[in-house]
């Protein structure tokens, strides 16, 4: 959050002839938070705070604050990583016996880790990811075959270090992998990854206009779309939605909604173009991200209404984007204090991601609302609160 975030709250509360009180009362932020930002005492917030008190002031949260990183990955997280951080900024080289890498070899050892990627089994990709990124590089070096291989795996890359909050290593895996991509698809394909990234970085502008500047590119024609076509432009639609709601631009963000939304009905079926599973999309992706617009907005009884007409169990367990749903439905309950509903919900995505639950900031914060409202806790939530690394 930008250290002058008391002064762009105090100068644009002024404008709009507000008190402090007021505008407590208008956004449902606590008059003392409001009173410790203005004076000072407090040089940061939660994004949803930030976007609360700019809707409450009819402005985008960006004229708030200038950038609201979620927290990168604490120390122990980056030094068990380290080893993919240096393959990824390794030269090509040979493997340990000398012998150069094979396409066949380097492609089936793509395709063999992938589910690893797709079931969040960070444990067996710690060991597995350094090698193969080392190979990637040296068969590309020496086969232009390789190219197409090493782009999809530093995509994937990119994107686990996104998963993990290590954000300047997945910047340079996605970087790398949109210049590998060999046509327009696998590179929207990319930035769509990349906006998911500048989303989780607080950097909603950029997040926007990169993702209408791509989706502007590839718009099919619907009449003849492929579905790698509507699956890759109705995530780039459904990102910059994400991006136009936390920064307090509701209509933009519907308008993005309603367009995913018509490639969904295209597709008429949840689908995944060339079985990758980061292009997984359909009705019920878009209107799991309907679902979280409506908390980003802070409607929690909306959540709830819209999430029991989701078929959410269709979706694998580990599916990235029913764990962010379920995270969603936790967070509307605890919202409206039906707290064992909550733990419910947590319970239900530990069982079937546990290696994915930890790495989630907004499972901490969900959490900490819970535990924060209990005079005790229960086995259950003490178990949870270790493992989402509540502070104690």
């Amino acid at each position: 959050m930008s250290a002058n975030l008391g002064e762009r709250l105090r100068e644009v509360r002024k404008r709009r002839g507000l008190s402090q009180r007021e505008l407590s009362e208008l956004s449902g932020v606590s008059l003392s938070l409001i009173r410790k930002l203005e004076q000072g005492e407090r040089d940061d917030t939660r994004l949803e705070t930030a976007r609360q008190l700019a809707s409450a002031l009819k402005v985008p949260t960006t004229r708030l604050m200038a950038e609201h990183a979620e927290a990168s990955a604490d120390a122990e997280t980056v030094d068990r990583w380290a080893p993919v951080h240096t393959a990824l900024a390794a030269p090509a080289e040979l493997n340990s016996i000398g012998e150069a890498p094979t396409f066949e070899g380097v492609r089936d050892a793509l395709e063999a880790a992938v589910p690893l990627f797709s079931h969040d089994r960070f444990a067996e990709l710690g060991v597995a990811l350094p090698p193969l990124l080392r190979d990637a590089e040296a068969l590309t070096e020496a086969d232009p075959r390789g190219r197409p291989l090493r782009a999809r795996l530093l995509e994937l890359t990119g994107w686990l270090m996104t998963q993990t909050r290590q954000f300047d290593a997945a910047e340079m895996a996605l970087e790398r992998a949109l210049d590998d991509a060999s046509d327009r698809i696998q590179g929207a394909a990319t930035v769509n990854t990349q906006c998911w990234l500048l989303l989780r970085r607080g950097r909603l502008a950029d997040a926007r206009e990169l993702a209408a500047k791509w989706a502007d590119d590839v718009e099919p024609r619907m009449s003849r779309a492929t579905p790698a076509e509507l699956s890759t432009w109705g995530w780039l639609l459904l990102r910059l939605s994400a991006a136009a709601v936390r920064d307090n631009r509701p209509g933009e963000a519907e308008d993005a909604l309603r367009l995913a939304k018509s490639a969904a009905v295209a597709l008429g079926r949840e689908c995944t173009p060339e079985d990758d599973f980061l292009r997984t999309f359909g009705p019920v992706t878009v209107a799991l991200k309907r679902t979280e617009n409506a908390m980003v907005a802070g409607q929690p009884d909306k959540v709830l209404t819209l999430a029991s007409q989701i078929p959410a169990d269709s979706l694998k367990p580990t599916s990235n984007n029913r764990n962010r749903h379920l995270l969603d439905v936790a967070n509307a309950h605890a919202q409206l204090r039906q707290y064992a509903e909550a733990v419910d919900v947590f319970q239900k995505i530990r069982a079937g991601s546990p290696e994915w639950l930890p790495n989630q900031r907004y499972a901490r914060d969900v959490l900490g609302r819970v535990v924060s409202k209990r005079r005790t806790l229960t086995p259950e939530m003490r178990e949870l609160a270790d493992l989402v690394q509540l502070p104690v």
